[in-house]
């Protein structure tokens, strides 16, 4: 009895060996990191490794409603999906400031859960919600793990399986929260003299003061510029000293991550690699993978969107931009979890509508707070878009991008949103609503000269000089310099680019791990 145990698993082990390396890709349930995590995921599925996706029930449900990730990764057979909940009620309403809630809920119940699933995870599982189909796997050999999830590293320590820590914002906010205790030291924070609400915040002269001590941000970087979970009266706030530890944690994976290219933010990736040398820069993801599909279509059949969007997309709106001029219209949208007031949602209605610009704007089903009223449009704003704008609940946001109509986005500076349209070309003015976003805006404005930043204000002047100011007075300044970083992007994930070199390095790295 013994013999034949000893030869069953020395006939497992040969055939492992045959096998691909075996990665779980676990993003924080939320829509900006799990679209990102998807497009690595295709990548490696690409690359011939199999995947396995660990979502959040809430999150997979939103998927399969409203995106096309069933028809999309049924063509790689070692692909699956897994799920573990979010430790939230279906009817949490996940946006605005609320989103915090599920980085703390999850760090509350997800460790129990993800080790109960490594454990029963066994090299012949069926796939979910794909096919029904047996596909023989590795266990897992590596996880590639959001980066605030660390109870994830401590039971992939335990269990022996190697990680790497993928964060989904640009490398400009990584770099300030790695540095939150220098930022700490030099009484950087707390900002004192916090307003009612994140417009009104802090006083306006020590808002503006510059912050020494982020190492290659010196000349430029404000207090009002650090991400937004700076914006704390204490240190000892949870959710901040959560965002300290767990950046700082990112020195114990075996590497990193990042969805930018060396051309752009190349001074601040030195900076981390002095701490975290093994960096893998891939980005811009969304196009590198539309390349990477390209380049196999010729034996795998037509391309397909990646759509991963938690909200059913209304390309409606691609058919009105198709009668638009080119580069006349500014595309407006605040992303998956910006909410806004009533008074905030009329504000930048009357500056776009005044700034007599054509404009296609993403108004989120529940991204305005006190709807009592709502209905109650004056008639100058029904009729000023009549004319020249067009509303939708949502946008396929890439193929908007893309379009030649386009030629400036009002956006949330969200890295996903931030990284498309860089790629596209298109000038932007950011009014940044929390976390990442504050920072990418002050890059955006004040290193690659792309365009505006109207943080902490919200006005129907300011909005409507600076539509014109992006639309009209600087547009040619602004165009040059947004297709100039563009063909850099373009460069990157090409054949031989730096981009399209780190994804190779990054794939051989796994692959490496199970030798």
């Amino acid at each position: 009895m013994g013999h034949q145990l000893n030869t069953a698993a020395a006939a497992a082990a040969v055939a492992d060996e045959s096998l691909p390396p075996h990665v779980l890709i676990f993003p924080l349930p939320m829509q900006g990191h799990v679209n990102s995590m998807l497009k690595l995921a295709e990548l490696c599925c690409i690359s011939g490794l199999h995947v396995t996706v660990l979502l959040s029930d809430y999150t997979h449900g939103r998927l399969l409603r409203h995106a096309n990730v069933k028809s999309r990764f049924c063509r790689y057979s070692g692909f699956r999906f897994a799920t573990i909940s979010d430790g939230l009620p279906d009817d949490h309403p996940r946006v605005g400031e609320r989103t915090m809630d599920i980085m703390m809920s999850l760090k509350n119940v997800g460790e129990s859960q993800f080790r109960n699933l490594m454990v029963s995870t066994d090299r012949l599982s069926k796939k979910t919600n794909i096919e029904e189909e047996d596909v023989q796997r590795r266990p897992v050999s590596c996880l590639i793990m959001d980066g605030v999830l660390s109870f994830a590293a401590v039971v992939s320590e335990e269990m022996g399986i190697p990680y790497i820590y993928f964060r989904t914002v640009g490398a400009c906010s990584f770099w300030a929260n790695f540095s939150i205790q220098d930022v700490i030291e030099a009484d950087e924070v707390p900002i004192r003299g916090k307003g009612e609400d994140k417009v009104s915040y802090g006083n306006k002269k020590e808002m503006d003061l510059l912050v020494t001590s982020v190492a290659g941000m010196e000349a430029f970087l404000r207090r009002r510029d650090l991400p937004a979970f700076f914006r704390v009266d204490d240190v000892n706030d949870p959710g901040f000293q959560t965002i300290k530890t767990e950046t700082r944690r990112s020195t114990k994976a075996r590497a990193l991550i990042l969805n930018t290219f060396e051309d752009l933010e190349l001074p601040i990736l030195n900076q981390i690699r002095k701490h975290i040398p093994t960096l893998f820069s891939i980005g811009p993801l969304h196009a590198h993978l539309k390349a990477r599909v390209a380049a196999r279509q010729s034996t795998t059949g037509p391309s397909m969107s990646h759509s991963g969007s938690f909200w059913e997309e209304d390309r409606s709106c691609l058919d009105w931009l198709n009668s638009q001029p080119p580069k006349s219209v500014i595309y407006v949208s605040f992303g998956s979890v910006t909410i806004m007031t009533r008074d905030e949602l009329l504000e930048f209605w009357y500056g776009l509508v005044n700034s007599g610009q054509r404009f296609l704007w993403v108004m989120r089903p529940d991204s305005i707070t006190g709807k009592d009223g709502e209905s109650r449009i004056p008639v100058e704003l029904k009729e000023g878009t009549k004319a020249r704008g067009y509303l939708v609940g949502w946008a396929p946001q890439e193929d908007v991008l893309a379009h030649p109509a386009v030629g400036g986005f009002f956006t949330h500076s969200g890295w996903n949103s931030t990284l498309e349209s860089i790629f596209a070309g298109v000038p932007m003015i950011c009014w940044p609503y929390f976390a990442d976003q504050t920072i990418n805006s002050r890059f955006v404005s004040e290193v690659w000269k792309l365009g505006l930043d109207m943080k902490d204000t919200c006005d129907r002047v300011t909005v409507e000089n600076m539509v014109r100011d992006l639309m009209e007075v600087r547009k040619d300044e602004y165009l040059k310099k947004s297709d100039h970083i563009a063909n850099l992007a373009r460069k990157a994930i090409s054949d031989g680019g730096s981009s399209y070199c780190k994804l190779d390095g990054l794939i051989e790295f796994i692959r490496s791990m199970i030798l």
